[in-house]
């Protein structure tokens, strides 16, 4: 069940300005979708519409129609390594081994952005965890590990030991966005194993 299919550059993290194929999956398991009040949800302050079908390529597909979605969507003939970021809402409700196993079959290594409460599927070629306060983290090591802060009842620092090559902290967006960049840099700069992820796509003006 996927919301969106759509070839872009990755905004945020490790691999930002890296073009990729971005799957967006429908649905999350931090909000039940039936909150008339998305503020009731523990990420409340999410900026992304994973509900339902309705976004561009968006449906429900086998993994093989997946696999013609994106390869119809990556530039022809290049030399560079084809890489799709899998994300949500909560891609790992729905990756499987097939799914893995088809994109890898198309030639595209294969990213994943995920909260952290769901054990993957083996074969995925870079993990982001992005940890939400108030729930179990089950995935403790990977790639990247990044922040939204703050958030209340969330220490970075408790992360700070486990098995991720690089910490990032990521401003949230929102009303504060100039009080949220602050505390941000603040707490880099007091504890340099961090380092700063902006969110790009929006200051640039893309998807």
């Amino acid at each position: 069940k996927i919301k969106e299919i759509y070839y872009t550059l990755q905004g945020e993290g490790f691999y930002t300005g890296r073009p990729s194929v971005f799957i967006r999956f429908s649905g999350c398991n931090l909000w039940n979708g039936q909150e008339k009040n998305r503020k009731e949800a523990i990420c409340y302050w999410c900026d992304t519409d994973f509900v339902g079908t309705n976004g561009i390529n968006g449906g429900n597909y086998s993994s093989i129609e997946i696999k013609e979605i994106i390869l119809n969507l990556w530039p022809r003939n290049q030399p560079f390594k084809p890489y799709v970021v899998c994300t949500g809402g909560e891609p790992l409700l729905q990756i499987d081994d097939e799914l893995i196993q088809k994109i890898h079959d198309a030639g595209f290594e294969i990213g994943l952005e995920t909260n952290g409460t769901i054990t993957p599927p083996r074969g995925i070629d870079w993990i982001c965890v992005s940890p939400k306060a108030n729930t179990t983290l089950n995935l403790k090591k990977g790639n990247e590990l990044k922040i939204v802060y703050p958030q209340c009842g969330l220490n970075p620092k408790i992360y700070e030991k486990l098995e991720f090559e690089h910490f990032f902290i990521q401003p949230m967006d929102g009303e504060e966005s100039d009080l949220t960049i602050k505390k941000s840099r603040d707490f880099i700069l007091k504890h340099p194993q961090w380092k700063l992820s902006l969110q790009t796509h929006k200051i640039m003006g893309i998807p």
